[in-house]
């Protein structure tokens, strides 16, 4: 499955939630996520800027390969996704067939979703909230930001290394 999405940094959490709400809008989560990121010792999956996740949100695990596509307008990945019973054990599994967990990260995220889009408010510890947008397409999430009243042109297609690097912050 196909994945875009752009982040929008430093953004007014509680205008912008009323205006999701009032587009009918529905939250759909809010709570901590823990995620791990798991690679070969050589490097091979960041080496070929593909990430390997395993995280966390409430009670879910989910096990995520991203493979990018482009990084233009916005982040495009191919995302392969599925959820895991026990993130514990599925670590157990990772670590016999040679993967390791190079990094964790955990942040607060407050979800909504509006059809086929998810706008999320992300914030981890000494970086301001931002929002990301994930819609079917670049269109949708330039839109949306329109909509929202958010510059189009302030999107960041970036992953979390870039959005850590932005703030001067070590992951």
């Amino acid at each position: 499955m196909e994945e875009i999405e752009a982040k929008f940094l430093e953004v007014d959490v509680k205008g912008l939630v009323s205006k999701l709400e009032s587009f009918g809008a529905a939250k759909v989560f809010e709570g901590n996520i823990v995620a791990g990121y798991y690679d070969f010792k050589d490097g091979r999956l960041r080496r070929n800027r593909q990430l390997l996740r395993l995280r966390t949100k409430g009670d879910i695990a989910e096990l995520t390969l991203k493979v990018p596509i482009s990084n233009e307008k916005a982040k495009v990945a191919e995302e392969i996704e599925v959820n895991v019973s026990d993130a514990d054990e599925m670590e157990g599994i990772l670590a016999h067939l040679g993967i390791y967990k190079y990094d964790e990260l955990v942040k607060h995220r407050m979800s909504y979703s509006l059809g086929g889009t998810h706008f999320d408010f992300d914030t981890y510890p000494g970086i301001p909230t931002f929002l990301e947008i994930e819609a079917p397409s670049i269109g949708e999430v330039e839109s949306y930001a329109v909509r929202l009243g958010v510059p189009v042109g302030d999107a960041k297609p970036w992953n979390a290394r870039e959005l850590f690097e932005h703030y001067k912050k070590t992951i």
